[in-house]
């Protein structure tokens, strides 16, 4: 099994989600004590942060860029990167390395075979920028993202909420509401495009399939990892 790089740190939450996932993915396919060969490279996710606030995404994918380069250096076979916003700057990572560079909407669009209009929760960027959308649009996916004030909403639970693992009733019965208000739009599903989402709902919040981007990302990079 080739040895998978894990650029982590954004939140530390979503970083322990995605080395269990992984470890978990692994076992049940090879079985016994089998463990991923991985590395953990784990940013300071007050510096992404405010580069996120500021809009220099181009320090962001430099900073990235970087911790491919180290995980790469380090012994790393293929890189994911545990988080969706930050896949706004993939490109100055897959640029940065010589092994595979595994794109989460990419994994993601491969499973929505059944979809063609799918609903996105995420952070503010994921959802209202277009590095996301357009890149589903490539395969054929059109997004459905929420209305404001339902997008401050989506937002403001993840980064005062999730990513400081507080998980409050309250936030999930409004992401209840979020999502059927995506249904009544013609949402056929809604993809959680944020790791710490899946800390907060699971499929009985929802009428249609709840998509978890982050365990199709981990099942993509272990199906590279067994190639």
């Amino acid at each position: 099994m080739r040895t998978i790089g894990l650029i982590g740190g954004m939140s530390w939450e979503s970083s322990a989600e995605y080395y269990r996932l992984l470890n978990e993915e692994t076992r049940r396919r090879l079985g016994g004590h089998h463990c991923a060969p991985s590395l953990l490279l784990t940013v300071d996710f007050a510096e992404v942060e405010q580069l996120q606030r500021t809009g220099q995404w181009e320090r962001s994918g430099e900073l990235l860029a970087d911790a491919a380069r180290k995980l790469e250096g380090a012994g790393a076979e293929l890189v994911l990167l545990c988080t969706n916003t930050m896949h706004k700057v993939a490109d100055a990572i897959t640029d940065a390395i010589k092994v595979p560079f595994v794109h989460i909407v990419d994994a993601t669009a491969q499973r929505l075979t059944d979809h063609r209009k799918v609903g996105l929760l995420g952070t503010r960027f994921t959802m209202e920028q277009d590095f996301y959308r357009d890149r589903m649009r490539g395969h054929g996916i059109e997004l459905v993202v929420p209305d404001e004030p339902d997008r401050t909403l989506v937002h403001d639970v993840i980064y005062q909420e999730l990513t400081r693992n507080k998980v409050e009733p309250a936030s999930r019965a409004a992401y209840r509401d979020v999502m059927a208000r995506l249904v009544e739009r013609g949402a056929e599903a809604v993809i959680l495009g944020c790791t710490e989402i899946t800390l907060l709902v699971d499929q009985s919040d929802a009428t249609v399939p709840l998509v978890d981007s982050t365990r199709i990302h981990v099942e993509t990079g272990v199906d590279l990892a067994l190639a």
